[in-house]
């Protein structure tokens, strides 16, 4: 077709005809709300990197869930800054900790609210890496299954509705299938981080959840940024294994491996918009040099655009707002 026959723009010319033949769309039931939980009480601390998420004790945690309810978020995944950190991490998977005493908290105020459990230990240890290490000081991939399969297990027993390892190592989502079934938890589902890289947009993150390494880096376990054909190969692994769903981290910077993922496997797929995305919006629209909500909105509808069917996303509650009003505008 061609000029002048055809007119692209007579279908911009209003919001109605745009709404007609508009491909992808956001709602806030797409929207996974990241939360950090740590001992304590009455304890709200904004993270200095990240305004507005918070460092919350378990008593606080209703009140969110209810803001999240209000803005018609229905899922929320946690993060754990445990009261005492040692070489293997014993807090993860501690039936008592502080994952577990959140989940536990936020299924007697409302149980049919959904709750994802980060399974890792990067959080736990007192080197801040995400398995157990040898003399070398190298993560030990196989010793560090056994944890991450009982921690997930005890995310269970505590009523996790669903688990989401993120420590890369090899096998660890066929160790978990493994162990949740044998716990008779055969119905509790396994969202992966199954392409995540070894990214500097994580600065912002490991503020919040203190869990930055106390030495060297996690390149030897999470992926090279310049490999996309890589990351088929740890999805395909990841779903052999018994993944529900697999996660790309982060997301804005490879949009191409969420549409490659999508594409080859069909499979629900989940973009994770991380910490040092947000943070570079807040700090742009902190300086006027943006309009954020009009940012935010785009930059998620990319990442929808680009395949992913779910977002893991600290914009979740202002975007859900915005979404909202804008269906009521």
């Amino acid at each position: 077709m061609r000029f002048p026959d055809y007119r692209p723009r007579r279908m911009r010319a209003n919001p109605t005809v745009r709404a007609f033949v508009r491909e992808t769309v956001l709602d806030p039931s797409d929207f996974i709300y990241p939360l950090f939980v740590r001992s304590g009480a009455g304890v709200r601390n904004e993270v200095a990197s990240m305004p507005g998420v918070f460092q919350l004790s378990v008593d606080q945690l209703a009140s969110e869930v209810d803001e999240l309810r209000r803005c018609h978020v229905g899922s929320l995944i946690l993060f754990g800054l445990p009261a005492c950190k040692d070489a293997r991490g014993s807090e993860a998977y501690d039936d008592h900790g502080i994952v577990q005493e959140a989940v536990r908290a936020i299924k007697r105020h409302a149980p049919d609210f959904h709750v994802i459990t980060d399974v890792c230990l990067c959080e736990y240890t007192d080197h801040g890496h995400c398995g157990v290490l040898d003399e070398r000081g190298d993560v030990k991939n196989d010793d560090t299954l056994a944890l991450l399969a009982a921690e997930a297990v005890s995310h269970a027993r505590a009523g996790a509705d669903m688990v989401a390892p993120s420590d890369m190592m090899d096998g660890r989502v066929a160790a978990i299938r493994r162990a949740l079934d044998e716990a008779g938890f055969s119905q509790v589902p396994i969202m992966a981080y199954s392409a995540k890289y070894a990214s500097g947009y994580y600065g912002p993150f490991r503020d919040a959840a203190d869990s930055a390494p106390a030495f060297g880096d996690r390149s030897t376990y999470q992926m090279d940024p310049a490999n996309s054909d890589e990351a088929l190969r740890e999805v395909q692994l990841d779903i052999e294994e018994g993944a529900d769903l697999v996660i790309v981290k982060p997301a804005l910077s490879y949009l191409d491996v969420v549409r490659r993922v999508k594409d080859s496997f069909a499979f629900p797929v989940v973009a994770y918009n991380v910490s040092g995305e947000y943070a570079m919006v807040k700090a742009a629209a902190a300086q006027g040099w943006i309009d954020e909500r009009r940012v935010v909105l785009e930059t998620l509808l990319s990442m929808k655009r680009a395949g992913a069917d779910v977002l893991i996303t600290y914009h979740a509650k202002d975007a859900a707002r915005w979404i909202v009003e804008d269906c009521h505008a």
